[in-house]
């Protein structure tokens, strides 16, 4: 049996304080606009991918969460991605022929694959599944193949996987330049501030739902970009000047700025998707009832200043940033309204200590808060509260040569 070269990398989830949707290159996934997220930590929220490479394996083959997909030749954005790190690799592999000799090269560029991929959240319900997953399988491949190419560059070969995909290679704050070239040599990723820039900053996620989204992104955007005027004007009116001033408001942690323009560019986007034809629903009930507790929430602050932000990418799930002191406060918040079910270290696991001897959505509310403002819902409407913080781009888990 010949050598086996493997190595195993997990990737991050970021979600977009401004929105990409829609693409003005299909093939080359190219934006219609910029965009911005925040890379969360992994902690709770990754894809782990594992590539094997050998000489002996007979085809190249795909696990997805556990799943093989037989049809991966079909699957034209994985063969981007496999194409073109390929390629880079090849021409790795011919300078070091030049450099070190034939014999002293392993030609790995010839071998077929063996991908093993995972993710430890709920995969296609709005929580950027695919961008962690294809940004973790460039991510591995590079590692692999030994890549000689910066972090932006590589973004460039995610980006034709999943096009958040290039956002998740970066930590902290990272900004997806839409780019004006036809070849999309232009359109990449670059890093606003590191993970430790804004200590402060973390967010909750309430898992509404983990069933598949009934529209996928990728449908979705492109219906939009063919019916939607409102897009037009989001795209040349809106969005560079939101651009603008949340990168301002990451620079000078300005909490303040960075929320309003966070729930408004999140409010747009599905407005957008209602302006579709036929129109898009990600939002349910339960998204538009948090909507309004943040919006309640915000209103007991007596100096007037924003305290929590929501956002909502394409699905029912809620990401609510904040600083840390007003953690407790929004989860004992989401608990009262939206209570888990019995198992309460699976609705919440409490990483942090923060609800030590105290029982979450029982203790007292704001000062100021209206406890009429929405209902009670039934148990399990929000499945799961995640804590996390802004993390880290991706990293390699392990690296195995067996024979």
């Amino acid at each position: 049996m010949e050598t086996i070269y493997e190595k195993t990398a997990t990737s991050p989830v970021n979600i977009a304080v401004i929105k990409y949707w829609g693409k003005r290159d299909t093939t080359l996934i190219l934006p219609t606009n910029p965009s911005l997220s925040v890379t969360l930590s992994q902690d709770h929220l990754h894809s782990k991918t594992t590539i094997r490479a050998s000489s002996d394996f007979e085809k190249t083959r795909l696990w997805l969460n556990g799943v093989e997909d037989v049809d991966i030749e079909k699957n034209k954005r994985l063969q981007n991605c496999l194409r073109e790190t390929r390629r880079l690799r090849k021409e790795y592999e011919e300078k070091l022929r030049k450099d070190k000799g034939p014999d002293k090269v392993l030609p790995l560029s010839e071998y077929n694959l063996h991908i093993c991929s995972e993710n430890n959240f709920p995969t296609a319900a709005g929580l950027a599944s695919s961008a962690s997953g294809f940004a973790c399988l460039v991510y591995t491949l590079s590692q692999l193949y030994e890549l000689p190419i910066s972090t932006t560059e590589l973004s460039k070969i995610a980006r034709q996987g999943s096009g958040s995909a290039c956002r998740s290679l970066f930590g902290g704050f990272v900004a997806w330049e839409m780019g004006s070239k036809d070849d999309g040599s232009d359109s990449q990723a670059v890093q606003i501030a590191p993970r430790d820039h804004w200590p402060e900053l973390e967010a909750l996620i309430c898992i509404v739902s983990d069933a598949k989204k009934g529209v996928s992104s990728t449908e979705g955007m492109q219906t939009t970009v063919n019916t939607s005027t409102l897009l037009q004007h989001r795209i040349e009116h809106v969005v560079p000047v939101r651009m603008k001033y949340m990168i301002d408001a990451i620079h000078e942690r300005d909490f303040q700025k960075f929320a309003e323009i966070t729930m408004q560019d999140s409010n747009q986007f599905h407005a957008v998707c209602l302006d579709t034809f036929p129109p898009i629903f990600y939002l349910n009930d339960v998204s538009r009832a948090i909507i309004r507790m943040i919006t309640e929430y915000n209103s007991t602050n007596s100096e007037k200043k924003l305290k929590a932000a929501y956002t909502f990418d394409a699905g029912p799930n809620a990401v609510i940033y904040t600083t840390s002191e007003n953690i407790p406060e929004l989860i004992n918040l989401i608990a009262k309204y939206f209570p888990g079910n019995d198992d309460v270290k699976n609705y919440f696991f409490d990483p942090f200590q923060l609800f030590v001897g105290k029982t979450i959505g029982e203790q007292p509310l704001p000062l100021g808060f209206n406890d009429q403002i929405i209902p009670v819902f039934p148990k399990g409407s929000v499945k799961q509260i995640l804590h996390t913080k802004v993390g880290d781009g991706p990293k390699v888990v392990n690296h195995t040569i067996a024979n």
